[in-house]
C-alpha cells in the first residue's frame, strides 16, 4: 500500500472556501487559522532545530513586487506577510497585520483598514501604515516600474480603469484605500503572496527601493543568506508578533534541486525533509523506501500558449490547427498517468461550474493537416522550460518533445529552444516564439485570478500576448459585480471565448505532489502553490 496523504475532490471544494461567505468568520489571533496533527510515528516529540525543504529553481526575487513565480513566492511566504491571509488549507480571508475585515463604502470603491499594533519588521523598526502606504504606493503608476510583474495584477491600471487610485493614512495605525470601481476579488488580492506583503520602508531606502536580495518583512522567518543555485536560508524571527503562532523550528533552508531525481534521492538521503515537484516516475521510489506522499487536487492550470502578437499564430486558423493535430487526452496520461486531468476549462473543476457549456477545440490530425499545409505552415519555433512547475512536474521539455511528435504527423517541423525556469521567464518577453509553454497556480481561489492572465499587458503574465478588447471588457464586468451567477455567466463567457480564440491549447489540471519524511509533522502544500512552515517540525 502507498503511505499516501490526498484530499479527494469534494473534500477539495469545501476546504477552498472562496466566496462572500467568508468574510463572516471570526477574526484570528494570527496569520491564518491552524489544525494539530498527531506527531510521527516513533517521534519522541523533540523538535530537530532544522528542516529543508527541496524546491527546482531559484527564486527570481524576494521582494514580493518583483517577482511572479512560485519559486520565490514558497520562500518569501515565510518572510514577508500581508494585510490578510488564507487560511491554513484554503482561500477564504483572514485578518494578518490587519485587525479585522475592512469597512467597505456602499459603492464598493472604499476600503477603510485598521492595522495591527506592536508589529516590528526584521530590521527592528513599527510596522505602521506609512509602511503599508510605502509598499502599495511603489506599485502603483507613475511610481510603478516594468519589474514589478505583478502590481498591474493586484492594484490594477489607470488606462483600463481599474484597481487602486490611491491610499492614504489619517493615522499610524488605519489606512484607507480608494479604488477606481468596485472589485470583488481585492480582498483576496490583499491576501496573496505576490506584490500584496509590506515590506520594511526602512529597508526599501537603504537598498534602493528594491529588496531582491536583502527582504524584511514582519514574518516568522527573517533571511540569513541566499547561495545562487544552492541555497536559502531563513531563521525563526524572536520577535515575531504572533507569539501563541510563533516558529516551531529554528532553521529554515530552500536547497535549490533542479533534477526530479536527484530531488527524490536527496529526500531518501535525508538531505532534503520536503521536496515538491514529484512526478509519476517517483512517486513508487519515494512511496516504496517509507516515505509519504503529499497528493491533492492543484489549483492549476497547464497549458500551451500561441503568440499572437507576431508571426504565423497570429492567424486563429493556424492556432486551431494546431490544436487540432494534438492528441491532449493521450498526452496527459502518457506524462502524468493518474495525477493530472484533462483540461476542459481555464479554471479547475471546482472554480469552473459551468465548463461543461465550454467546447474546446477536438483531435482531428486530418484536418490540421489541411489547414495547415493550405496555409504553408511547415515549420514553428518553440520555446520551453526544462525546471519542474507546479502544474507540469515533469518540465517543460516532455511536453515540447510530444507536441513536436504530433505536429510531424501533419507535415510541420517544430525546432525546440530549451532553458532553466528563471532564464525562460525572461527569454518569453525577449525572444520570438511561435508556441511555447506555461501555466498557472491560483493566487487566491477567484475566477479572475485565472481568467485575467489573458487580459494582462504585461507579457509576462500574457505569454499569449493575446490582445482582444471584447474580452477586455468582460473581465472588466467580472470585477465589478458580486460573486453569484451573473459573475459565473461573466466568465463562462470567458471560457467560452478563448475555447473559440484559441490563444491557448489547454493541457491539464495536475494535483500538488510532495515527497514528505516521516518525520516531519504539520507540512501542508498550499492551494496557492505556497508553503507556510511556521507550524512544520521534524521530530530529531
Amino acid at each position: 500500500m502507498e503511505n499516501k496523504m490526498t484530499v479527494n475532490r469534494r473534500q477539495f471544494v469545501e476546504l477552498l472556501g472562496v466566496g462572500a461567505a467568508s468574510f463572516g468568520l471570526v477574526s484570528l489571533a494570527g496569520c491564518s487559522s491552524s489544525e494539530g496533527e498527531a506527531p510521527a510515528e516513533g517521534g519522541s516529540g523533540e523538535v530537530a532545530d532544522s528542516l529543508v525543504y527541496g524546491q527546482s529553481a531559484d527564486p527570481r526575487a524576494l521582494d514580493p513586487a518583483f517577482f511572479d513565480d512560485g519559486e520565490s513566492a514558497k520562500v518569501s511566504g515565510n518572510i514577508y506577510e500581508g494585510l490578510y491571509a488564507f487560511g491554513e488549507k484554503d482561500t477564504t480571508v483572514h485578518p494578518c497585520l490587519a485587525t479585522d475585515l475592512p469597512e467597505i463604502s456602499e459603492d464598493g470603491t472604499v476600503y477603510t483598514i485598521k492595522l495591527r499594533e506592536g508589529v516590528k519588521f526584521h530590521d527592528g523598526t513599527d510596522f505602521n501604515a506609512a509602511a503599508v502606504v510605502a509598499s502599495i504606493e511603489r506599485q502603483l503608476e507613475p511610481q510603478r516600474v516594468s519589474e514589478m510583474p505583478y502590481a498591474s495584477f493586484v492594484f490594477g491600471e489607470e488606462a483600463a480603469g481599474t484597481g487602486v487610485s490611491k491610499i492614504e493614512a489619517p493615522d499610524d495605525y488605519t489606512v484607507v484605500i480608494t479604488l477606481r470601481h468596485a472589485s470583488t476579488p481585492f480582498v483576496k488580492n490583499l491576501a496573496m503572496a505576490l506584490a500584496a506583503p509590506i515590506v520594511s520602508p526602512t529597508a526599501l531606502e537603504a537598498n534602493g527601493g528594491n529588496l531582491s536580495e536583502a527582504p524584511c518583512g514582519t514574518g516568522p522567518y527573517k533571511f540569513v543568506s541566499w547561495t545562487k543555485q544552492s541555497d536559502v536560508k531563513l531563521e525563526a524571527f524572536e520577535d515575531y508578533w504572533d507569539t501563541e503562532n510563533a516558529p516551531k523550528t529554528k532553521n529554515v533552508v530552500f536547497r535549490i534541486i533542479p533534477e526530479n531525481n536527484t530531488r527524490v534521492t536527496s529526500l531518501i538521503n535525508g538531505e532534503c525533509d520536503i521536496i515538491d515537484g514529484v512526478d509519476l516516475s517517483s512517486v513508487e521510489q519515494i512511496t516504496g523506501n517509507g516515505y509519504t506522499l503529499f497528493a491533492e487536487d492543484g489549483m492549476t492550470i497547464n497549458y500551451m500558449a500561441f503568440n499572437c502578437d507576431s508571426g504565423v499564430c497570429t492567424d486563429k486558423e493556424v492556432r486551431k490547427a494546431i490544436a487540432q493535430a494534438v492528441n491532449v487526452e493521450e498526452l496527459v496520461s502518457t506524462i502524468y498517468g493518474e495525477y493530472a486531468s484533462v483540461a476542459t476549462s481555464v479554471m479547475p473543476f471546482f472554480m469552473a461550474p459551468k465548463s461543461e457549456e465550454v467546447t474546446q477545440t477536438a483531435y482531428d490530425p486530418e484536418a490540421a493537416k489541411a489547414t495547415l499545409a493550405a496555409k504553408g505552415v511547415t515549420k514553428l519555433q518553440c520555446m520551453t522550460y526544462t525546471t519542474s512547475r507546479p502544474y507540469n512536474t515533469k518540465g517543460g521539455s516532455e511536453l515540447a518533445k510530444l507536441i513536436q511528435g504530433y505536429l510531424a504527423e501533419v507535415g510541420v517541423e517544430v525546432d525546440i529552444q530549451e532553458y532553466d525556469w528563471t532564464t525562460y521567464k525572461t527569454k518569453c518577453q525577449t525572444d520570438p516564439y511561435d508556441i511555447c509553454f506555461y501555466g498557472w497556480t491560483g493566487d487566491n481561489g477567484d475566477p479572475d485570478n485565472f481568467m485575467n492572465l489573458l487580459a494582462d499587458s504585461n507579457w509576462s503574465i500574457n505569454v499569449a500576448r493575446w490582445n482582444n478588447e471584447d474580452y477586455k471588457a468582460l473581465i472588466q464586468e467580472g470585477l465589478k459585480l458580486p460573486d453569484g451567477e451573473e459573475r459565473e455567466n461573466v466568465y463562462l463567457e470567458c471560457e467560452q471565448m478563448v475555447a473559440e480564440e484559441q490563444p491557448w491549447l489547454l493541457i491539464s489540471h495536475s494535483q500538488n505532489l510532495c515527497g514528505v519524511s516521516p518525520a516531519v509533522q504539520n507540512f501542508y502544500y498550499h492551494p496557492t502553490g505556497c508553503v507556510f512552515l511556521k507550524g512544520t517540525t521534524k521530530t530529531a
